[in-house]
């Protein structure tokens, strides 16, 4: 043949021929495609997968070799290294390589294009229908089949989605891979393997045959079984045992074992399909014999594997297959159990006595990129109110908060606070879970849900409550709204309205209650109308009959259908106007039109980080710890142990007469606030942290909220190398007076 380019394996130039493979072009110059182990040139097996244009993963074996192509071949044991690993200039990455997913239709589509395959495109074409074949040897790899069904194809331009209206799989099988002393050595093909390279002109030295010799080439067969592989990197020789029982070895030497040792059913997209509707053709729905259990050698040469592995594994008392799989590894690498799953299947019947089902395939079927798997595909995983482009129309910067984007601040933190202690500032929180329940039972699941009582709400009233779980701790906090005899509106943090969610419907099927919960989360946005201006503000936008303190309402707002209550984090006047997504843009600029002559700003997170902190509000999660008890918080106040039950009284007063040094406290000190998380030192020892913290603009000092874990509570304490006086929240109005103006 005639030379007809070059590619760079691992920095050094490799000539090709003319219809080589990458891993074809290797082997003609005298090296392996990976490191050591049985080519088959077929995809099956990871001996051939190497980096390709920077890209990991991919199988040379089905990549043509063409003109500049750059392979850097994988380690001999191990993944390739990061790319964060390599010193990569952070600060110019490379530019991100852009992967264009194409989607289409198909009547049919047959994945594999042999014999089966080719015979089953005919059939449906026969029938009038429009086929579509994929075939990995000409660039249309699938490798995931999912819901639809919906075909996943790697393709050398990007990726095809194909939805289809049938499936056929005909993928065939793959040829057994020895499994034995020296089975990692260069040298190692198949029979299929042997004859493509044999094809290709590529001298394969002297070569000798295990089990059905390769036709149309020469080699020598060796009869026996195959007991080991000998060599020194590559292979010098192989032994055999005689099949007569006597035990006999014969060596033979040689330069290459071609290796025809059986079939296995190539069916890891099959299995992944599962349940799918699907049709599997051919060798690929076929049943091969298992090859005998083995006895030693590398048995999962992508994840490194051995008999001795096995043995181990077996040995400690995994026998499941599917154990057998997580306790070694073995099956997890790049082939997905191709070569070595008939040897574990075989190792686990000959100790079981039976012959175990193959282990779940899992997707993809082969090793895809990150941008390969997200192509066309963007998700942000932090969800957006419907105020989000107001906030940075308005300049906020903006952060991810309990599952949300939200405004951080406005450029200028400290004015948002005094716009909220001296005039009037909107706030966006429709980040709040907003549950409606109802129905004959609601009262009875309420008042055993939460540790307050329920049943004395007025209609038009609301009441602060906890959310418990069944040891007492706090999960979460909210407000519960009464509308109507049976019908409530509860209101979650931002953080938890998901799992309150869950909560409240498990309860309600636990308890076999006659309660309707649908959950207004997304539907419902929220704007805090708050600061002592925030009555006026309402009053010109059409809120002339304002709820008091706790009171709830709907009226229209500046022509919005709202639900309003009034309650308060901030500890000033505020209001809570629930609404339609889609009218919240509406609102939220008639509000800022009409409060401009009085000083009106949004206020962002920081902001109201400080203001609920100055009233020692507490914030889930933030304040709170995993165990954190009602009477550890300091909020006792908050239960009823009078009720004859409710989720956690049981828990409570189990713990109640027991001693417990564990406390959330207020904490001031003169000047700037310390770090949250700061420790907190009496008499030298560490006896707690700062949970929050922050330097009060109307008190001129710092306010905390802080954990003690050790009594007797000192009433002084140090934080960050200075005093601090132990207090009782709130620092600012205790009596609650602004708020309930």
């Amino acid at each position: 043949m005639t030379g007809a380019g070059r590619i760079i394996v691992d920095g050094r130039p490799i000539p090709y021929e003319a219809g080589d493979s990458v891993a074809v072009a290797v082997i003609r110059a005298g090296e392996h495609p990976h490191h050591g182990g049985t080519v088959c040139l077929a995809g099956d097996c990871g001996n051939c997968v190497a980096e390709v244009d920077s890209v990991a993963y991919v199988r040379t074996c089905q990549t043509p070799a063409r003109p500049g192509l750059v392979i850097q071949r994988h380690p001999a044991a191990g993944a390739p290294p990061l790319r964060a690993a390599m010193q990569i200039d952070l600060t110019n990455p490379p530019p991100a390589r852009l992967i264009p997913v194409q989607r289409s239709e198909a009547d049919v589509v047959v994945i594999g294009a042999g014999k089966s395959g080719t015979a089953a495109a005919a059939n449906a074409r026969r029938q009038g229908r429009s086929v579509t074949v994929l075939d990995a040897r000409h660039g249309m790899e699938a490798v995931g089949i999912y819901a639809g069904p919906t075909v996943i194809v790697r393709t050398p331009d990007g990726m095809l989605h194909i939805h289809a209206h049938e499936v056929v799989v005909a993928t065939g099988a793959a040829e057994l891979h020895p499994v034995c002393p020296g089975n990692s050595l260069v040298g190692l093909v198949t029979a299929r393997a042997a004859q493509q390279l044999h094809a290709a002109g590529v001298d394969l030295g002297f070569a000798v045959a295990i089990g059905s010799a390769p036709s149309g080439m020469a080699c020598t067969s060796v009869p026996g079984r195959l007991l080991r592989i000998e060599g020194d990197g590559t292979v010098s020789g192989v032994v055999t045992v005689d099949d007569d029982g006597s035990g006999r070895e014969r060596t033979t030497a040689c330069d290459t074992v071609v290796l025809g040792l059986g079939l296995a059913a190539r069916d890891v997209l099959s299995r992944m399909a599962r349940d799918l509707p699907i049709t599997v053709v051919g060798p690929a729905a076929e049943v091969f014999p298992l090859p005998p259990s083995p006895t030693a050698g590398t048995v999962c040469p992508c994840s490194n594997v051995s008999v001795d592995d096995l043995e181990s594994v077996w040995g400690r008392g995994f026998r499941a297959l599917e154990l057998v799989k997580r306790a070694s590894l073995i099956g997890t690498g790049t082939c997905q159990g191709s070569v070595c799953l008939p040897y574990v299947r075989a190792f686990i019947a000959q100790r079981a006595g039976g012959i175990p089902d193959p282990f779940t395939a899992r997707p993809a079927s082969r090793q895809i990129t990150l941008a390969e798997a997200a192509a066309g595909v963007h998700i942000d995983a932090f969800r957006r109110t419907p105020l989000h482009d107001e906030h940075i129309a308005l300049g906020a910067r903006m952060d991810r908060f309990g599952g949300w984007w939200r405004p951080w601040h406005y450029g200028d933190h400290v004015a948002e606070y005094w716009a909220v202690r001296e005039a009037v500032s909107l706030g966006d929180v429709s980040t709040l879970g907003k549950l409606v329940v109802s129905g004959p039972d609601v009262v009875e699941l309420l008042e055993r849900l939460y540790p307050t009582r329920i049943a004395d709400i007025r209609i038009g009233r609301s009441r602060y409550a906890l959310l418990l779980n069944e040891r007492g701790h706090l999960i979460d906090d909210g407000m519960i709204c009464r509308e109507a005899e049976s019908h409530f509106v509860l209101t979650f943090t931002s953080a938890g309205a998901e799992n309150a969610e869950m909560w409240v419907r498990d309860w309600v099927e636990t308890w076999d209650l006659r309660v309707h919960v649908m959950d207004r989360t997304m539907s419902l946005a929220a704007i805090n109308v708050t600061g002592p201006l925030a009555g006026q503000l309402l009053e010109r936008v059409g809120l002339a009959a304002q709820p008091r303190f706790l009171q709830h309402v709907h009226a229209e707002v500046a022509g919005v259908p709202c639900h309003v209550m009034r309650l308060s984090f901030t500890g000033e006047m505020s209001f809570e106007l629930h609404h339609s997504v889609d009218r919240s843009v509406e609102l939220w600029r008639a509000l800022l039109s009409h409060g401009r002559d009085l000083g009106i700003l949004p206020h962002g997170l920081q902001a109201l980080q400080g203001l609920r902190l100055e009233k020692g509000n507490v914030i889930v999660g933030m304040d709170s710890e995993l165990d954190s008890t009602p009477r550890r918080l300091g909020m006792e106040w908050a239960v009823k142990m009078e009720k004859s039950d409710f989720v956690g009284r049981s828990a409570l007063a189990r713990t109640a007469p027991l001693a417990d040094d564990r406390r959330l406290v207020g904490l001031t000190m003169p000047g700037n606030a310390p770090t949250e998380g700061s420790p907190i030192w009496s008499e030298g020892e560490i006896v707690g942290h700062v949970a929050s913290s922050f330097t009060s603009p109307v008190l001129g000092h710092a306010v905390m909220l802080g954990w003690l874990k050790r009594a007797p509570f000192p009433d002084r304490v140090e934080v960050d190398g200075r005093s601090a006086s132990v207090v009782r929240p709130p620092f600012y109005d205790p009596e609650g007076i602004r708020a309930r103006a």
